[in-house]
């Protein structure tokens, strides 16, 4: 570890409650470093020259680092009849065994900002740094270290497509596109990991992350097995008690088919659906936080 990234990490804890078990390995600025990538690509709109390479990207990330990769590759067709090409990326660690940990992000990033202040602005896309990358980059970062270290249980990561092209309603238009296609196409008849997280805008500069409605409802003992790792990690202060309330996320059509998979998102997110989400609204310590929570889920 360089002097740079020594001295942020010991501010980091310095200024964290004291928990009863030590911050892992996780890296946090090699993460952001990963966010980076991929806003070099440009907006990841599904049907673009950006999408096709930054899926390209994260494909050959994940064949480096996992033991098996999967590409479900199909065509979607809009409400308004338009056909998209999607991409999910499935990658796996120890394939062999049979107790399994699911992580989920998306990797697209929206078409269109209609949060914006301004109207002029709302017809532009989403850069997609906390929306999108973050959970991506916390993901690679994480493979990164179960390359490094294997796990004792089965890992899968799954990178879904299409999470935020259309329309959130009621009804709900063309979102959710590729966590839809993996529950309706799971890498197994009785594919059933021992629980799941998707991990969504987990990189706001101000994190606070509340306990999601449908996951409280449908994976409480999910909720509260992250909730108490954090606690004894003593990043109480990121990962509140409160409730904020059902989201419709990928999560939701995972939830539908059985599987216990928990949203652990940031929604108080200031620049969410405008294309003001942008590194810097990004922060290191941010992604150190969660990645820490991520990793000790996987190494109890």
């Amino acid at each position: 570890m360089n002097v740079f990234r020594s001295v942020v990490v010991f501010a980091f804890l310095m200024a964290c409650d004291r928990g009863t078990r030590p911050p892992g390995p996780f890296d946090g600025v090699q993460a952001l470093d990963y966010v980076r990538q991929q806003l070099a690509f440009g907006p990841r709109v599904p049907g673009t020259d950006a999408a096709v390479k930054a899926g390209d990207w994260i494909t050959t990330m994940m064949r480096e680092r996992a033991d098996t990769v999967i590409e479900q590759r199909w065509t979607h067709v809009t409400a308004t009849g338009d056909s998209l090409p999607m991409r999910n990326i499935f990658a796996r660690f120890r394939p062999d065994l049979t107790d399994r940990i699911l992580y989920v992000a998306h990797w697209d990033s929206r078409p269109r900002s209609e949060n914006a202040s301004e109207e002029s602005r709302r017809a532009l896309p989403v850069p997609g740094a906390n929306d999108g990358a973050s959970g991506v980059a916390l993901l690679i970062a994480l493979a990164d270290l179960l390359k490094a270290a294997p796990p004792t249980v089965g890992v899968d990561f799954l990178f879904t497509d299409g999470e935020d092209y259309g329309t959130f309603g009621p009804p709900d238009v063309d979102v959710l596109i590729g966590a839809t296609y993996f529950a309706d196409h799971l890498p197994s008849p009785g594919y059933r990991p021992l629980f799941g997280v998707l991990w969504d805008m987990i990189g706001d500069r101000d994190l606070s992350i509340g306990k999601e409605g449908h996951s409280v409802d449908k994976a409480g003992d999910v909720v509260e097995r992250v909730w108490r790792v954090a606690g004894e990690l003593g990043y109480s202060q990121y990962f509140v008690p409160g409730n904020i309330g059902a989201i419709t996320d990928d999560h939701v059509p995972l939830l539908a088919k059985g599987l216990p998979v928990i949203d652990v998102i940031d929604l108080g997110f200031p620049w969410h659906h405008t294309p003001d989400d942008t590194i810097d609204k990004v922060s290191s310590i941010s992604l150190k936080i969660v990645g820490d929570v991520a990793w000790a889920l996987l190494t109890p």
